[in-house]
């Protein structure tokens, strides 16, 4: 066996074999990286724009959230305010009947004074007369005594 032959041998083999790689397997192996990087690109893409996406719901739902916590706070200080107003008004309605029960008493016990005013002017008249029939020693006719009883009355 020659080695020169053997050389150009396997080089013409080589060379057939590269060319069928080239014409054969190549492409598509080019075209499977090519698909590949398409998908790397495009998955690469999709990554940037979910951050783009979830950035902009993360700041949506913090405004949401502000929001939220915003109408809570004014929701609680009507709360407040309303039981405040109410709190007043209880108040307000308890002096009222405070005032008027306490009117209400102060009248009757002016009427219970008056009332006992009456019967004591009445009673001293009674004693009155009994002292001046004692004293005259007669008893006085019933229109006189009742006459001298009114008198009585009205200067007590």
């Amino acid at each position: 066996m020659n080695i020169n032959a053997t050389i150009i041998g396997q080089s013409i083999t080589f060379v057939i074999f590269m060319l069928f790689c080239m014409k054969y397997i190549w492409p598509v192996i080019t075209t499977a990286m090519a698909e590949r990087e398409q998908k790397i690109k495009d998955g690469l893409e999709a990554a940037d724009r979910a951050d783009k996406a979830l950035e902009l719901a993360q700041e949506e739902a913090g405004l949401k959230l502000r929001e939220a916590k915003q109408e809570a706070a004014a929701i609680l200080d009507a709360a407040n305010k309303r039981a405040n107003q109410l709190v007043e008004e209880a108040k307000d309605q308890a002096r009222t009947e405070g005032e008027r029960l306490k009117a209400a008493a102060e009248a009757e016990v002016e009427q219970e004074v008056n009332r006992a005013k009456e019967e004591l002017r009445a009673q001293v008249a009674v004693l009155a007369i009994a002292g001046a029939e004692k004293i005259l020693g007669s008893q006085i006719d019933a229109a006189a005594n009742e006459e001298l009883v009114n008198k009585l009355a009205a200067e007590l």
